[in-house]
């Protein structure tokens, strides 16, 4: 079972739009997705149109001193959505209380990924969707993963952002033990932007190793698919964000094993 963190410590970047882009590409090539929200605003869980106030379980479960969830526990407070293509583990507002209350607690880091053990059977991909702010939520999420997608907008602010976030993985790295593989994904490219035509020379620069051959462009198509709750691929398999996303899991080497074939490519 693969783990992805989708994470920064800057909002605004796109962590949702490629949880969602991701997972439902991956589900249309035969993977059995489970998508994370580890953030207490719950853009994940909205997305796909679950009310969190609604929810009795849901991620919060992970930090309540009783233990961790085991296999039966975890499935049963994960949602089918998407038509029952991708399976949710959804977040309700109570996540913003697991700071205050948890954070002394034993082994409060590696909740998540201890729960997901639990399921490893279950699931193909695991993709994590994290809270702007590095604390316990966000050291869940790296602890787990096995690779960490780091979506960075092409402009001054969010690529000073990820200079901060590199500090932040450099600190996972010797509390993990082991190095933890990342790709940074440029995001909200303005084709003609003489700013995000900067802010992509920036990025290639500081992060060559890091940065794919993929960038993602500022896209309708990701809110127009947002809005009716359903994956961008669903809703326009040939826009230019999806194709983007698309080659950026073709890079990745995302194939569905049973078939022997990669992602289809557009066009």
């Amino acid at each position: 079972m693969d783990i992805w963190a989708v994470a920064n410590q800057k909002g605004g970047v796109g962590k949702t739009t490629t949880v969602v882009a991701c997972a439902g590409l991956l589900a249309e090539a035969g993977k059995r997705v489970l998508v994370v929200d580890l953030d207490p605003q719950g853009s994940l869980t909205a997305y796909f149109r679950l009310e969190s106030s609604r929810l009795r379980l849901s991620t919060y479960e992970l930090f309540r001193p009783a233990g961790v969830p085991g296999r039966a526990e975890m499935l049963a407070m994960c949602h089918p959505v998407s038509s029952g293509e991708i399976t949710l583990f959804p977040a309700t507002s109570s996540l913003a209380t697991v700071e205050r209350r948890f954070r002394s607690d034993d082994g409060v880091g590696l909740r998540l990924a201890r729960a997901l053990e639990s399921i490893d059977g279950d699931f193909d991909h695991v993709l994590i969707d994290t809270p702007p702010v590095l604390g316990v939520l966000m050291i869940n999420a790296l602890a787990a993963a096995g690779m960490l997608l780091l979506p960075v907008q092409t402009d001054y602010l969010a690529i000073k952002g990820l200079e901060r976030m590199a500090q932040t993985l450099q600190m996972v790295v010797r509390a993990r033990g082991r190095e933890l593989r990342y790709c940074v994904i440029p995001t909200m490219y303005e084709q003609g932007s003489e700013s995000s035509a900067q802010g992509l020379r920036t990025l290639m620069r500081s992060f060559a190793d890091q940065v794919g051959g993929t960038v993602v462009p500022l896209d309708g198509t990701f809110r127009d698919a947002s809005a009716r709750g359903i994956t961008p691929s669903r809703f326009a398999p040939q826009s230019k964000g999806v194709r983007a996303y698309r080659a950026l899991l073709r890079g990745m080497g995302i194939f569905d094993a049973d078939a022997r074939r990669r992602i289809p490519a557009a066009g």
